[in-house]
């Protein structure tokens, strides 16, 4: 067997398991429940760059763009939404937030955005400043509209 075969048939292989993935059905659940309740928002210019950079995968206005439907990237961006919405979530600001004490910490070292979600969407990209800009923002929003304090998630069985 020659060496352009195996690579024909590894191809053949690939497209054939990319074919497969997309009938998998996770990751398409591409429902955005109501907006219950935004916090008080210090500024426009803070609840800009929370949009911006956090809004899709903490809040209830996630934009499903076209690649959200093909597998395996559905199921990235699914996973991070469906992480993102119970952990913290500026849209129901009604109910408890999780790991609101973590946001600063996790803005500042520059865990959130992350890079993965940053790859695509270059405007979320924070600068040093717009860094500083968003966590100032953000505890100036939370002083006015605090959020109700959360147990933590569930742990995994």
């Amino acid at each position: 067997m020659g060496w352009k075969r195996i690579v024909r048939l590894i191809l053949l292989g690939l497209i054939g398991l990319f074919v497969l993935i997309q009938f998998v059905p996770y990751g398409r659940d591409h429902t955005n429940p109501p907006v219950t309740a935004e916090p008080q928002w210090d500024s426009p210019r803070t609840r800009e760059l929370a949009a911006g950079s956090c809004f899709d995968c903490h809040s209830n206005l996630t934009e499903w763009p076209w690649y959200t439907n093909v597998a395996p990237m559905s199921w990235l961006v699914q996973r991070d939404v469906d992480e993102g919405r119970p952990t913290l979530n500026f849209t129901q600001w009604d109910q408890p937030q999780a790991e609101v004490d973590e946001v600063f910490d996790v803005i500042a070292e520059g865990e959130m955005p992350p890079w993965s979600y940053t790859l695509v969407h270059w405007d979320a990209r924070l600068s040093d400043a717009e860094r500083q800009e968003l966590i100032d923002g953000l505890r100036a929003t939370f002083r006015a509209s605090p959020p109700i304090q959360g147990v933590g998630e569930p742990e995994d069985e």
